[in-house]
């Protein structure tokens, strides 16, 4: 089988298609024919060994999918020819992975496998930020950080769909109209940001700030919470890990809240499907849809990188490593036949 695969830790270079012998799966594992799989940010990280998880090279990226089961191993409950999409951190950028039933959720045949493999990393990490880690309720504001980005995309249109009024901030005109297309109540650039969310929450203080970014924009972004405010802290896209000063923290009760959803997915088994169960009613009625990117080819991975790298990449690129015609929606991924 066709997989892209790391074989040196410097970046879009190190990254190229190699032949493989495809994998089995084992007890609690099911092995997928692969139809599209995402590529996001941390699949560019893991290209340059920066990422928090460092598989042992070569390794074959790839962190979501979405196809139909070609083999389940003992005990998954899972069946082979059911359509499903999935998280797998790394191996999915393949032809056939193996994942682990636990990450694994049914795909409704009215969402096409583009849009379920560009699910898991993106709407389910902001799910978990703002519904779990945040306590998102009804009314709040949301300022959201990187809007024009997948994870930011995401964000704002979860936060919109379960209530939460939201302030996207983001670089450029495009990118603050598609997230006001996307449900968000007002945009920002990012120079302008806190004064422009001062007015928004009517300069009480915003509830919850969703920041994928970093960087300088840390510290004014705990200025503009409220008594009880939350910072929640998803990634540093923007390349520096802020220190915040704890006694920050005192004055308005305000607190910044880790989002790691993979660790946490990973040590609570069906945590992935809990998810799922809540998201499935909206991604189908189209509340809440990936802004996707271009289609690419598994030859095209080292483009993909690169432009990801270079802030270049507009949603989330999919790549359609085989035609898939699975759904209603008559989906063709633009990949060549096998």
């Amino acid at each position: 089988m066709r997989a892209v695969q790391v074989s040196r830790l410097d970046g879009p270079p190190g990254v190229a298609v190699a032949e493989l012998e495809a994998p089995r799966p084992g007890p609690g594992e099911v092995a997928v024919e692969v139809h599209a799989a995402g590529v996001s940010f941390p699949d560019m990280l893991l290209s340059k060994g920066l990422y928090q998880n460092r598989p042992g090279l070569p390794f074959t990226l790839g962190g979501e999918i979405a196809g139909i089961i070609r083999e389940a191993g003992p005990g998954t409950g899972w069946h082979p020819g059911q359509r499903i999409a999935a998280y797998c951190g790394t191996g999915g950028l393949a032809e056939v992975a193996v994942v682990s039933s636990d990450a694994v959720f049914a795909l409704p045949d009215a969402v096409p496998c583009g849009v379920g493999a560009a699910l898991s990393m993106n709407t389910f990490t902001v799910h978990f930020a703002l519904l779990r880690r945040g306590r998102l309720q009804p009314g709040e504001n949301v300022v959201v950080h990187g809007a024009g980005g997948a994870v930011g995309s995401a964000a704002v249109q979860v936060a919109a769909a379960f209530g939460g009024r939201v302030l996207a901030v983001a670089s450029t005109e495009e990118k603050r109209r598609a997230a006001l297309r996307s449900g968000a109540v007002a945009a920002s650039d990012v120079e302008k940001f806190p004064e422009a969310a001062r007015e928004f929450a009517g300069y009480a203080g915003v509830d919850i700030v969703l920041d994928p970014v970093g960087g300088p924009r840390f510290v004014d972004s705990l200025r503009i919470l409220g008594p009880e405010g939350r910072l929640l802290v998803v990634g540093f896209a923007g390349g520096s890990i802020p220190e915040v000063r704890v006694n920050r923290l005192l004055l308005n009760n305000i607190a910044v809240v880790g989002v790691g959803w993979g660790a946490f997915s990973q040590l609570r088994p069906g945590y992935v499907r809990e998810q799922w169960d809540e998201l499935a009613p909206l991604v189908v009625a189209g509340r809440i849809r990936p802004s996707l990117g271009e289609y690419r080819d598994l030859y095209d991975v080292q483009a993909v990188l690169a432009a990801i790298e270079a802030r270049r990449s507009v949603g989330q690129t999919i790549v359609a490593v085989r035609r898939c015609a699975c759904s209603t929606t008559g989906e063709r991924n633009r990949a060549p036949q096998e």
